[in-house]
Formats: structure tokens, sequence, C-alpha cells
């Protein structure tokens, strides 16, 4: 039988980087074939010898498309950007395009990472009242098995270093110190999105980072343009589509 044509995106339906290229994907109307890699199952399927030989950073999501396989989420989005540029994802004016790049990056490099070691609780998504003592007694190990829950968390040193007892206070502070800087540039570069009235990959990267905040019971009054903006993302069918309440690999409890 012959190879499936279509592209294959390695994801996990928590992952906040799995999510950004989701929402490219039904955007730019992709069609494409999921395979879930469980980072909490069986000591976290992302250090598998096949995995690892697809993406040796051990991260998900990474994508099979066009006969290679691109790992890292912007590196993905700026592919299908090239590749298949409608709708457009970067502006075409040079200014425009730096401040996507400039709040895509914010997020991604100075927001996610550094909160994400106390992200990937079981039973939390969307129950953020959950959060606090899911991470007092479950981090680094949940279930009777003791498998380690944080089993492909991309800052495993941090975590060391931060300490069970103060995850939640970590992971607030992360969001809430780049939440700052996020609605100050905002205010210079939004329009009805993130950077102008088109959306763009920057709002990609802002929907999924606010369902973190949501989940960390991150108070985002202070964030009135961060708040406006990701509402009106919501109601668009690309991001609701791949939200990680309708995964294929979401649990039952936690589908929409």
């Amino acid at each position: 039988m012959a190879e499936s044509s279509k592209p294959i995106l390695y994801s996990y339906f928590r992952s906040s980087c799995s999510w950004r290229v989701r929402i490219a994907l039904a955007l730019k109307n992709i069609d494409y074939e999921t395979v879930a890699v469980n980072l909490t199952k069986d000591g976290g399927q992302q250090f598998s010898e096949e995995f690892q030989a697809l993406n040796p950073m051990k991260q998900v999501p990474a994508l099979k498309i066009d006969g290679i396989t691109i790992s890292q989420s912007l590196a993905i989005i700026e592919y299908l950007e090239e590749t298949r540029p409608t709708p457009r994802l970067l502006p075409q004016d040079p200014k425009k395009r730096a401040q996507v790049r400039m709040v895509s990056d914010l997020i991604a490099s100075g927001i996610q990472p550094l909160q994400s070691q106390a992200s990937g609780l079981p039973g939390t998504l969307g129950q953020p009242e959950k959060v606090a003592s899911k991470i007092v007694t479950s981090l680094p190990t949940w279930g009777p098995d003791g498998r380690k829950e944080l089993a492909g968390s991309r800052n495993l040193s941090v975590l060391k270093q931060v300490g069970q007892e103060n995850q939640l206070t970590w992971a607030q502070q992360a969001i809430t110190s780049g939440f700052n800087a996020l609605e100050q540039t905002l205010q210079s570069t939004a329009g009805r999105f993130c950077v102008g009235d088109e959306v763009s990959m920057a709002d990609l990267c802002l929907a999924p980072q606010v369902a973190n905040a949501d989940r960390f019971k991150v108070d985002l009054t202070p964030y009135p343009n961060i708040s406006r903006i990701n509402k009106s993302l919501l109601a668009l069918e690309a991001f609701h589509v791949s939200h990680p309440c309708r995964q294929p690999d979401t649990p039952p409890e936690l589908r929409a």
C-alpha cells in the first residue's frame, strides 16, 4: 500500500506548540493526519526510538510534509506560509512582518518555555481550580505506577531549580511577567488582532498561551488587549476545531 500523501502531524492534544500548528493547518485548509504522541504515557512516548528518529529534540510538534520532517512550531508555520501562502500569516509589509515575528517570539521563546515545566497536568484542561492541588501533589510523578508526569517537558533543568512546591507560583510569575510586556507591545501593534486586522502567526501563539494562563489561574483583568484579541480568535472556526478539547487524542473526560 502506498504511503499516504497527506501531511502527518505528530501532536499532543494539550501541547500549546502543537495547537499553533493545528491552527495554521486549519486556516490554510490543509488536510492532514494526526499521530498522537502522549507525553505522559509509557514514560513519555516522545522518548521512543521511533519518535527520536523523527525529532532528536524529543518534542512535539513534528510535521511530515512534502518529503521532509520539520520540528519547532514557528519553523513549521513559516514553511507552510512559504509553500501555501493563502491565507497569509505573515504580512507583506516588512515592518508589520517584523512585528508579527516579534510578538510570536515573545510568546514562543519568552513565556511558554518558562512556564511549561508546570504544564501538562492530567485532568486540568479547562479546570483551573484543579491546577493548584495537582501541582502540589502530582509533580514530578503522577499515577499509581509512578510514571513521570513531566516527561517531555522542555525545562527539566529549570524544574529542578524551581522545586516542586513552587511550581504554581513559578508558572504564574512567568506568564504575568511575559503578559506585562506583551500587553504593552500590543498597544502599538494591535488592531482587531495582534498585528493589525488580519490573523497572523502572532495570533497562533497568543490563543494557546492565554489558555495556559487560564489553566494556571492568572488574572487577565490587567490585560485588556490580550483578552479582547483572544476572544475574537476563539470565535474563529480554525481556532475552534484545533482546540485541545477537540483532538483525536483528547481524553473523553476533557472533550468539549
